[in-house]
């Protein structure tokens, strides 16, 4: 029987990869969109032939691999081209992602995206599972995390669906304010039920 998907997302800093990395210890296929998007554009892949073709070798290190520094300041500083390239890429990881959940064994898989919501990927999953912690907390965790401002980090943040949004997607919400060993119990717990699912659903 074809597992059925569960869609995993969080604001930055929640502590979704840490709760991925629980669930792929209990033996749950799981595709990172993060990595999807890395694979896309890899030497020898059409993406990367498009990208240098838009922005001109300047995208490019020597190496021929993406001079992703270069890119995310040309893309910044303008949103048509940023949603350019989104419009290019987006459809290629949805489908790297789509072709790895077709491959999976387990009894439900996993596809996590930090941008699940906005960028629709939430559309693969039968379930949805939020990690979730206060803003302040989030906020404190990424200052540490990548010796940010507070203002940078409230930035970042603004640039992805709010809590409220994310939270209005969620069938099951992992509140992470907690320890190491609070937060695994409730994926363990999270499995169990998961385990019990047809399809998705109860």
């Amino acid at each position: 029987m074809k597992p059925w998907t569960l869609g995993l997302t969080g604001g930055i800093c929640s502590g979704k990869s840490a709760v991925a990395a629980h669930f792929v210890k209990l033996g749950i296929d799981l595709v990172d969109s993060d990595q999807a998007a890395r694979w896309v554009v890899e030497p020898g892949r059409p993406a990367l032939a498009a990208i240098a073709e838009h922005f001109g070798e300047q995208v490019l290190q020597g190496d021929g691999q993406l001079n992703r520094a270069t890119l995310r300041e040309l893309i910044f500083t303008s949103p048509a081209e940023r949603r350019w390239l989104e419009s290019l890429l987006h459809p290629l990881i949805a489908e790297e992602v789509a072709q790895f959940l077709a491959k999976a064994t387990s009894p439900y898989a996993i596809t996590m995206s930090p941008l699940l919501i906005e960028s629709g990927q939430y559309k693969l999953a039968q379930r949805i599972l939020v990690v979730d912690v206060p803003e302040h907390v989030q906020i404190e965790r990424t200052m540490q995390r990548d010796r940010l401002s507070a203002e940078q980090v409230r930035a970042i943040m603004a640039a992805q669906a709010t809590r409220e949004t994310r939270l209005s997607y969620a069938d099951d919400v992992l509140t992470n304010d907690r320890d190491l060993a609070w937060m695994q119990s409730e994926v363990e717990r999270l499995h169990a039920f998961y385990l019990t699912l047809n399809g998705g659903q109860p």
